[in-house]
């Protein structure tokens, strides 16, 4: 993940995902309730307009075929957003072939800026050394 410039303002997704929900049926998962609560102040804290919240609740990281993932794919196609924030590298997938093609293909290619807010990873500031072996972890985890 290299540095990359970025022309227009930030329009920001949040993307939320959780594997396995906690057993509630009626409403979302407490944990990403809590994702989106650390996604929304992190992009009001850096001045990151948030366009869009996307949430996968019970939907494995192992598969990128996830409905709202497809979703935020459809928004950055259209430039409806510019700009990714997820909790972790992890919640984006854990996949490492997978996450690597979205992370240093895919998002640099639509000159989108993706942040993985716990991992330190923020592709508007440069390249996190540790993000290939961070992905490679999670993808061990799957």
């Amino acid at each position: 993940m290299g540095r990359t410039t970025y022309k227009t303002a930030p329009k920001g997704g949040l993307y939320t995902r959780l594997s396995v929900d906690d057993g509630i049926t009626d409403r979302e998962s407490n944990s990403i309730t809590s994702q989106k609560q650390m996604l929304m102040q992190y992009a009001q804290y850096h001045g990151i307009e948030v366009v869009e919240t996307y949430v996968d609740d019970g939907w494995s990281g192992t598969n990128f075929e996830r409905p709202d993932f497809k979703r935020m794919i459809e928004d950055i196609e259209s430039g409806k957003i510019n700009t990714v924030i997820t909790k972790d590298l992890s919640r984006l997938g854990r996949d490492y072939l997978q996450t690597g093609y979205y992370t240093e293909v895919y998002f640099p290619g639509k000159k989108v800026r993706y942040i993985a807010i716990s991992d330190g990873i923020d592709t508007a500031t440069g390249y996190n050394e540790m993000a290939p072996f961070k992905n490679l972890f999670n993808d061990t985890l799957s």
